[in-house]
Order: C-alpha cells, then structure tokens, then sequence
C-alpha cells in the first residue's frame, strides 16, 4: 500500500499538489503570453488576464473544496482523541471555524481578480491568509495540548517553524506592499502588470512579490504535517432511514415504529 493510500493522507496531499499546481500553471501560462514579467509577479497578476484567469479561478475553487475536507476531517480527528478535554474541543470548534473563513476566502480570491475588483481581492486575501494564519496557530496550540501522548513534540516544533515562517511573510509583505502603494511610487500601481529594474518602486515591489510567493508555500506547507496524522484515520457515512417509502402518505406513517428495523450503513 502506497503512503497515499493509507487513511485520509490523500487529503492533504491533494490539497498542497492541487493548490501549487494552480499556482505554477497559472504563471507559466502567463509568461508564455507575456501577460506578465518572469521575475516573481505576484500570484494574482497570473490569473489576471484570459485564459489563466480560468485556469486560475476553477483550480482555486476545487483547491477550496480540498482545504474544506482537510480541516473538517481535522476538526472530527481531534474531536475523536479529546472527547472528554473542554479546553482542547473548544479550541478544535474556534479552528474549524477559522478554518472555513479561510477557505471561504480563497474562493472569493478565485472568483474576484486583482485588477478587476481590487478591494475585495484584498479581503479575500486578508481571509485567506490573515485568518488562515490564526488558524495555524489554534493548530500548533492543540499539537503543544496533545504531546506527548497523542502528538510527538517533533511535530508540534514543525508546525511552530511553518507558522512562524508564515508570520514573517505576512508582516514583510505588509510593510513591502505599504511602502509600494504609498503614493511615494506614483499612482494606479495595481494595475500595472509589467515592471523594469528602472522604475520607481521596483525593489518594493520584487519585495512584495517575493513574500506573497513566501507567504502562499509557507501557508500550503503547513498542510503536509497533517499526512501523517491522516493516515491513522478514516470516516464513514452512516444512513438512517425514518420509514419504508420517501413520501408523507398515510400508509408511511405506520411505518415509523420500525424506523430501527430499516436503519441502515455505508
């Protein structure tokens, strides 16, 4: 049996390849058609102009929908080794909520471009990694309740470094991204997909772009220190049948005495 096949690790494993595929398809496909600059443009500059702004928007939803069944499957792994710690099931509830936030931002990030509908880009993104970095945090936090008998500290150390990692990228391109849209640089600079070594701003610029590019692989790989965890879980749906037919007919309501009888699994 392959690692992948092993539980649920498939999970997060589709979830980092899938997201930094969107990523890499998106640039490439904008270099070929010169849409932006080889040099580190950030990653919404790629999936600004058709086509890879298609390419961009539907990866970015499908990556949505992986990171809600990772945290989800998170949440209830959690939930099913602390049934009886208060403090740790309220902090699992605080991060499957924080964690939804976050993916809710993502797709608003995929479905409103930078160049098109600058501010709420910018709160998709603030969703998305703002909040997704609280996220991490709740996560690391849980790890550090769990060692050392449900967690190794090793882990709990790997996750400290990714979420710091994170947190330097998010204040760099913060203080870069300020700096850049200042006004100091000249206006309407979020429009501007093509930049020269001469021009003014280009080094905070470069800056910005580097650390978005940071921030986005510190955020996705913080999701591989959960392949393992995954591979000691699995889940199932359970079906349970409140009569014999689909409708309220009278002969159906006679039947709701054997509801157990008719209850079933999958």
């Amino acid at each position: 049996m392959w690692w992948f096949q092993q539980g649920l690790s498939v999970l997060p494993a589709a979830l980092v390849v899938w997201s930094a595929a969107s990523f890499v398809f998106s640039y490439i496909t904008a270099i070929v058609l010169h849409h932006v600059d080889p040099l580190v443009p950030y990653i919404s500059d790629t999936g600004t102009i058709p086509p890879e702004r298609c390419l961009f928007g539907i990866m970015l939803n499908i990556s949505t929908f992986l990171g809600v069944a990772t945290m989800y499957v998170r949440y209830k792994q959690v939930y099913a080794l602390n049934p009886e710690k208060a403090k740790i099931l309220k902090l699992n509830k605080i991060g499957l909520t924080l964690g939804l936030t976050s993916c809710f931002g993502l797709c608003i990030i995929a479905n409103f471009q930078k160049c098109i509908l600058y501010y709420i880009h910018v709160v998709g993104a603030c969703l998305t990694f703002g909040v997704g970095a609280v996220y991490m945090l709740v996560q690391t936090v849980l790890s550090y309740l769990m060692q050392p008998e449900l967690h190794s500290k090793d882990i709990f150390w790997v996750r400290l470094s990714v979420f710091l990692w994170c947190c330097s990228s998010i204040v760099s391109m913060f203080i870069s991204s300020v700096v850049l849209y200042s006004g100091l640089y000249g206006m309407n600079l979020v429009q501007k997909l093509h930049w020269d070594p001469q021009d003014k701003g280009y080094t905070a610029h470069i800056v910005s772009t580097v650390s978005e590019w940071s921030l986005a692989f510190s955020f996705l790989s913080f999701f591989l220190t959960y392949i393992r965890d995954f591979q000691k879980i699995s889940l199932r749906a359970v079906a349970s049948l409140h009569g014999r037919t689909l409708y309220n007919s009278p002969q159906s309501f006679g039947t709701d005495e054997q509801t157990l009888l008719v209850a079933g699994s999958i």
